[in-house]
């Protein structure tokens, strides 16, 4: 009986013996052979494969030598083999992606489609993976459906070609995009359902929805919308407010939309306490004075993190760069009140260790750092971090100026200022040609260096020829010629002009000049600048010339050397010197003439133009100037080829170029008239009012918005001052009139503005509105090579 059962298990022995030992059977590994590679490298194969020469390859680590290769996503078929000391690996490589072709992408670029497709791992020259496929169809529609297109078809085929390469081809119809039909809100009880719509970005098709793309349906703008509807109510007191559901439904036919929201409004709640707690590390009195939320008022949600913000910026202001301010509602439901408390923690206070420049590579540091208003070891001022980062964007030096704060490791309360810069080409040599309706063929050539050896000194040297003008003009600018910004420049300049080819009366003058001039910082906005300058004026007649020129270089003479003294304050808040979007800027100056010069006269002017970013890439500009000249001791008035003109693309457009204003006495009924043609000519005057407001956008469906503007624009103007007549005795004599409001012209249209690689480019089309007998119009104007 034993023997029975003894039997069995010496059996069973034995056979549990022989599997250990068959698992434990291998050889060692005297040399490794691969077949059938065609791309891949032996040597990728070995880095990949865990065994190596020398070693005994066990049983139980063949398959996880070939899930290690397989693993490499780079073979289909992968087999082993003993040949003697020999272990041969037969592989068979996956193809190749030779290439990707897709057809039928019309609203989508085939570069954009590609890139995404490289993202999920196929692009020409990757391995082919028939897996990556199912990816390929998803993520071209989650790239179309963002577009609205949800009819959208795909075609996808794979085609051999010869040494184990394969071509993708990937036909799309896209379909017609899906507008949205309808945009419902249920549940609305205080506001109307259009009140609550105008704050979406989706909407129904409009007349600029061609534009906006504001009718096509996308998940993450309707994400979008909902918080705007969410903010809506809780700046308004409804702090329970919820979205209960939203559901979007598409048609069979895949080209309308609709949306529903469900929502519950809730009840009004109103500020109960308004108080603050933690560490006041600020005398109160500041804090209390940022407060935008008070008792008794209805709750903003708006209100209380501009508080909130408004805080935490004091206290960056006195160093305390990791401050918490945090907002601690406290809901009565039964009086449906709200008590609000901003808990302060201030943290500790933060000082700068170290500030470095990256980026710099012409620019010297010292350039870069003296317009640093935050300094290292100083505590770290959020205001003064800004304010450095500013004052380096507005040098015109750099593309982009960045800045990082990071903690310094180990520390609890120092941080590094890392500011990164890219610099753009600060030097410029040009040569070109230009043309101007009024100025015609405009050659020029310059010499500029914003940043000359990096030192941040400018030296300029201009050549400019046209019909009007010839000029040539020398001049250097160290802006800080003391540390303390005190900046020191010279001029030269030599200016020939025709007035008659400028559009205006026929003179000629040649002007020299030279002069030094100085500017002084008052704060970081303002300066006061002053110029001093000798100038030498001659002036000559033309063939036909009107009769006011003869009379006056009697009385003054046609030689002049004056001498005369600038003084200006300029206040600029603009976030970039070219196309700003934000700021303003204030200008005024004074010249005059010190007696000793041959002609004693003075010119005064004050310019205000803001600019509001009221949308993404809307701006709106609201511009106005204002300039006076007369004489003073023995000069009567403005030298007449001092006087003042408008009209044209930089005045107000729609009247051609210096037309507006008083005219010369070159018409009957002056007796023996020398004029030539007896038609009068702008003779310009001593007072020049311009307005000028502009609604400036991107040009639709360009990419370059840094370089091109459109905008429409309403300009007003004047040009207002003395004027010739005849007496009754037959002789010339000055009329003074008073100010006239019926003397302001204005017009409206659009403008575009393009800086060319070739030169300033601007073009108007303006529609005059008060246009009066005998004005010169000009609808279309525009310019080209020359600065605005």
């Amino acid at each position: 009986m034993k023997f029975k059962f003894f039997l069995p298990i010496c059996l069973l022995l034995l056979s549990l013996s022989s599997i250990v030992h068959g698992e434990e059977q291998g050889f060692i590994v005297q040399d490794i052979r691969v077949t059938g590679l065609q791309r891949i490298s032996v040597g990728t194969v070995f880095n990949y494969l865990p065994v190596n020469i020398g070693e005994k390859l066990l049983n139980k680590n063949i398959a996880p030598a070939i899930r290690a290769l397989f693993k490499t996503g780079f073979f289909r078929d992968i087999s082993m083999r003993q040949e003697g000391g020999v272990l041969v690996i037969e592989v068979v490589e996956r193809p190749s992606i030779a290439e990707i072709k897709i057809e039928g992408n019309d609203d989508l670029k085939t570069d954009d489609l590609l890139t995404a497709l490289t993202s999920i791992g196929l692009a020409k020259g990757t391995v082919f993976n028939r897996q990556i496929l199912d990816k390929v169809e998803q993520e071209l529609r989650r790239q179309y459906f963002s577009h609205g297109k949800y009819s959208l078809k795909i075609d996808t085929k794979v085609i051999p070609l010869e040494r184990n390469r394969v071509s993708i081809n990937i036909n799309i119809s896209e379909g017609a995009v899906a507008k949205i039909k309808s945009i419902d809100i249920i549940g609305n009880k205080a506001f109307t359902e259009k009140d609550l719509l105008k704050n979406f970005e989706l909407s129904t098709t409009g007349i600029l929805s061609f534009y906006t793309k504001d009718d096509q349906y996308s998940k993450q703008k309707l994400s979008a919308d909902l918080e705007r509807l969410r903010s809506y109510y809780l700046d308004r007191g409804y702090i329970n407010f919820t979205i209960k559901s939203t559901q979007v439904s598409i048609t069979s036919d895949k080209k309308d939309i609709y949306v529903v929201v469900n929502v519950e409004e809730g009840d009004i709640f109103t500020l109960g306490s308004v108080k603050l707690s933690g560490n006041l590390v600020v005398p109160p009195e500041e804090l209390i004075a940022l407060l935008q939320v008070g008792p008794t008022e209805v709750f903003s949600r708006k209100n209380a993190t501009l508080t909130s913000k408004a805080i935490s910026d004091r206290l960056g202001e006195e160093g305390y760069a990791f401050a918490n301010v945090n907002m601690v509602p406290d809901i009565h439901n039964d009086t449906k009140t709200v008590d609000m408390t901003f808990f302060i923690d201030p943290a500790d206070r933060a000082y700068v260790r170290r500030i470095s420049m990256h980026g710099n590579l012409k620019t010297r540091d010292a350039v870069l750092r003296r317009e640093m208003r935050q300094m290292e070891g100083a505590w770290a001022s959020s205001v003064k971090i800004e304010r450095s980062k500013a004052r380096l964007s507005r040098l015109g030096y750099f593309d982009n100026v960045g800045i990082e704060t990071p903690k310094v490791p180990g520390t609890r309360d120092q941080l590094d200022l890392n500011f990164s810069v890219t610099e753009k080409s600060s030097g410029n040599l040009m040569a070109g040609i230009g043309y101007s309706q009024t100025q015609g063929i405009i050659y020029n050539a310059s010499v500029t260096q914003d940043n000359i050896f990096g030192s941040g000194k400018r030296v300029s040297l201009n050549f400019n020829k046209s019909d009007v003008s010839t000029l040539y003009s020398l001049g250097f600018t160290n802006p800080y010629f003391t540390r303390d910004g005190v900046s020191l420049g010279y001029n030269f300049l030599y200016k020939k002009t025709d007035g008659a080819a400028a559009n205006i009366s026929n003179y000629l003058t040649d002007i020299i000049s030279g002069g030094v001039n100085f500017g002084f910082p008052i704060n970081e906005n303002q300066r006061i600048n002053l110029g001093i300058d000798i100038k030498h004026t001659t002036i000559k007649e033309g063939d036909f010339a009107p009769p006011e020129l003869p009379l006056w270089i009697e009385q003054n003479g046609s030689s002049f050397l004056t001498f005369p003294i600038t003084l200006g304050w300029v206040r600029d808040t603009l976030d970039k010197p070219i196309f700003p979007t934000e700021g303003s800027q204030q200008r005024l100056s004074g010249l005059v003439t010190i007696p000793g010069s041959d002609l004693t006269y003075y010119k005064v002017s004050a310019k205000d133009q803001h600019y509001f970013s009221i949308a993404k890439d809307l701006v709106i500009k609201v511009m106005g100037s204002f300039a006076y000249g007369n004489g003073y001791g023995d000069t009567e008035s403005l030298p007449f080829f001092d006087n003042y003109f408008g009209g044209g693309v930089n005045s107000v457009r729609g009247w051609r170029d210096n037309t507006l204003g008083p005219q010369d006495h070159c018409n009957p009924p002056v007796t023996d008239n020398p004029c030539g043609t007896g038609e009068a000519r702008p003779y310009g005057g001593n007072i020049k009012i311009i307005g000028n407001t502009e609604l400036i956008f991107p040009i639709p469906f360009m990419s370059d918005v840094e370089s091109v503007r459109l905008m429409a624009f309403f300009d007003i103007g004047s040009i207002q001052g003395p004027y010739t007549q005849q007496n009754a005795n037959g002789d010339l004599e000055t009329v003074t009139p008073g100010f006239s409001f019926s003397d302001f012209r204005y017009s409206t249209g659009l403008a575009a503005k393009w800086l060319s690689p070739f030169g300033a480019l601007q073009v108007s089309y303006a529609i005059p509105l008060n246009d009066q007998e005998g004005d010169q119009i000009q609808a279309f104007q525009f310019s080209f090579g020359s600065q605005f």
